[in-house]
């Protein structure tokens, strides 16, 4: 079970039909609460900061992307339930995924141990498929979004980028997503596809693998600089997963293989090697 906190007094009770029952987490985008539904069912409900939603255009636009997110089948993907605006303030519920991230875990216990990088992996690459097949993009995978439930990895947030990003894109030149986690056509500003959650699906691999992030910076800008100049750092991981890291990290975007491609390479590995030697954890700064 993630780490509850108490509600604040700043707080809301409810969220539209749904009861809250405590904090999960607090980000860029928003709170996350854990609530009820009216069925008394667990769902994770994400109110989001009024200022990303400027006008009803965004309003509109916003429940669009949604709506799609909503078809996304759930194959290790939390399922988008519903959505809606609390006052100006806009909310999405899913399913509730009662484990700790990626990020959490890796940070906590340090690399994943082989049967547990494959089936990540593989559970993680599946979800990509589906987000991609619905026509969604995500746009901001990484390891925080990658959530170890009891059945195994399971992806949030896709689709929530994408309609920030719709929003924002008349007021603000800065694109949606973590900047240790973002292909180089996103960085630039470019058309972002379903290549980029490859690449950001390869950098968390690498992070999952080896402890540490596959484009170190001390800075956003030299995460940034290092993305769209640098090679990735995959420490000591070898055969055939580095391989598949290195393509999915390629600069460009027609270069990186498809989720679909990915899931057939991972099926022929019989196990996933991991790296010789352990590698320090992250450390502490942006992405």
């Amino acid at each position: 079970m993630p780490e509850v906190l108490p509600l604040s007094a700043d707080d809301p009770g409810a969220v539209g039909a749904y009861t809250l029952e405590g904090r999960l987490g607090a980000g860029g985008q928003g709170t996350v609460y854990v609530g009820r539904d009216a069925a008394g069912g667990r769902v994770a409900v994400k109110l989001l900061h009024p200022h990303l939603m400027t006008d009803e255009r965004a309003r509109q636009r916003f429940l669009r992307e949604v709506d799609t997110a909503k078809r996304v089948a759930p194959f290790c993907t939390a399922q988008v339930l519903d959505s809606g605006f609390l006052g100006g303030r806009p909310y999405i519920v899913s399913e509730f995924v009662d484990g700790p991230s990626l990020q959490a875990a890796v940070r906590d216990d340090g690399p994943r141990g082989a049967s547990a990088l494959q089936r990540l992996a593989i559970n993680t690459a599946t979800a990509l498929a589906a987000i991609h097949q619905a026509g969604v993009v995500h746009r901001d995978f990484k390891p925080g979004n990658v959530l170890l439930g009891p059945d195994g990895p399971v992806v949030i947030d896709f689709g929530i980028a994408r309609a920030l990003d719709l929003s924002q894109s008349a007021v603000s030149s800065q694109p949606i997503g973590s900047p240790a986690y973002m292909a180089p056509e996103q960085i630039a500003g470019g058309e972002v596809g379903p290549a980029a959650d490859l690449f950001a699906w390869g950098a968390t691999m690498a992070y999952a693998a080896t402890g540490r992030r596959a484009f170190p910076g001390d800075s956003i800008p030299g995460i940034l600089h290092t993305i769209l100049q640098g090679e990735p750092d995959l420490g000591d991981l070898r055969g055939p997963l580095r391989d598949l890291l290195t393509a999915c990290l390629a600069k460009d975007p027609a270069h990186r293989p498809t989720a679909a491609q990915v899931i057939d390479h991972l099926r022929a590995l019989p196990t996933l090697p991991t790296p010789a030697l352990p590698a320090l954890p992250a450390p502490n700064g942006p992405g």
